[in-house]
């Protein structure tokens, strides 16, 4: 089929004017994290089918498919046009011209949500602790609680001695049972610094009376530094928020831009058909499997934040946030609008009739396929885990000199 081309010109455009885009890399994903524009999003030529309605909720959506001449991108608009994409171009010399237009070239996954987390600390000074001294809290047995922000399953691998899992979008609901004395200092982590950072930020924002500090470079870190993980471990923490938590959480969305909705306006959102939206339920999976309202796709805030080119990688779109506490949706929603993005949270319905069913699960990529995250399983090399921490210090200056973001920090 013939396809209409853009040039890196045209979408450099419609990235500093907020339009809609979806700018596709349809290789690999192993490939995808060698390299690809700031704001590009990875879906695989064979993944199409399996993703793209999704992911891709409008079907005029445009969308602009490119590769590094492989030879992928028309199969890729065939697959998008059967399932009816009537808005699919190709980027004009594909990787290979973004590179010769002189644009920045963004490696690994979720980069610019690493970005982000990257501006964040720099903008905020965001306090950390090392590996050894965290070490020697845990020895001295001193006041602390350690929370590990990731995925239960990412926690129950491999975790810091003593620590207890407490989702990142959770940490403003559980603290207060976490650490119910404010003397306990808070040490949150996560097998990198993304999470670890939002996370600590998160806590602060909200106004948490304990001193909290990042584990500085998270797992990766702490094994670096030639401390021993645990294993297995199935320590949650329970719900409790410290006082003051949930309106100070509202508070934190206001300062962010974020717009609360009921209704009315959510049914004028859905009606508005020249606009892509996206609707995530950022509560855990089993309170959503119980009971959630139409339309909305589950996906925990604390990976919302982290792997939002995953969950929405229409960049332009709109998305709405619930929660049945509102704390989980208004502490991500915060995150999303300082990145960039037109994000509103929806206020009850949870008094009305609910869908009971399990949260859609896409089926995993081929596993020869997939980029393997140096800070993910047991068995990573430690030149592995440097460099990616090296290539993580180096995003802000990334971010200056691509100059598309559009990010802020409150």
């Amino acid at each position: 089929m013939k396809l209409t081309t853009v040039t890196p010109a045209d979408i450099r455009r419609a990235l500093l004017l907020r339009e809609e885009i979806a700018l596709l890399d349809v290789r690999f994903e192993a490939a995808f994290a060698t390299g690809h524009p700031l704001f590009a999003a990875n879906m695989a030529v064979d993944r199409i089918a399996i993703e793209a309605e999704v992911r891709l909720p409008r079907k005029n959506v445009p969308v602009v498919l490119y590769d590094d001449g492989e030879g992928l991108v028309a199969a890729g608009a065939e697959r998008l046009a059967a399932l009816g994409y009537s808005n699919v171009r190709a980027l004009d010399g594909g990787l290979r011209s973004w590179r010769a237009a002189g644009y920045e070239v963004f490696e690994d996954v979720n980069s610019y949500s690493k970005a982000f987390g990257e501006l964040v600390e720099a903008r905020r000074h965001t306090p950390s602790l090392g590996a050894d001294e965290v070490a020697k809290l845990i020895a001295d047995k001193a006041n602390i609680a350690i929370l590990d922000v990731r995925r239960f399953d990412e926690y129950a691998t491999m975790n810091i001695p003593g620590s207890i899992s407490v989702p990142g979008a959770e940490l403003v609901l559980r603290a207060g049972q976490a650490a119910p004395d404010p003397d306990t200092t808070i040490i949150v982590n996560c097998a990198g610094r993304t999470r670890s950072i939002i996370g600590t930020q998160s806590l602060i924002n909200a106004g948490v009376p304990n001193k909290v500090r990042a584990l500085r470079n998270g797992t990766i870190g702490w094994t670096l530094a030639r401390h021993t993980l645990d294993h297995g471990a199935d320590r949650r923490g329970a719900i409790g928020s410290f006082e003051g938590g949930p309106a100070n959480a509202r508070d934190v969305a206001y300062r962010a831009g974020v717009r609360h909705i009921g209704a009315n306006e959510m049914a004028a959102l859905v009606a508005d058909s020249s606009r892509t939206l996206y609707r995530f339920d950022v509560r855990g999976a089993e309170e959503y499997a119980a009971g959630h309202l139409q339309g909305f796709r589950h996906y925990p805030g604390g990976q919302l934040v982290q792997e939002t080119d995953m969950a929405a990688p229409v960049r332009g779109a709109r998305i709405v946030l619930t929660d049945d506490k509102g704390v989980r949706a208004d502490m991500t929603a915060s995150w999303l609008a300082q990145m960039g993005w037109e994000v509103y949270v929806l206020e009850g319905g949870y008094d009305g009739p609910l869908e009971a069913s399990p949260p859609l699960v896409l089926p995993k990529p081929d596993p020869a396929h997939r980029y393997r995250r140096p800070y993910e399983g047991t068995d990573v090399a430690e030149t592995a885990m440097q460099a990616y921490l090296d290539w993580e210090y180096g995003l802000v200056e990334q971010l200056r000199r691509d100059g598309t973001h559009g990010f802020y920090v409150i």
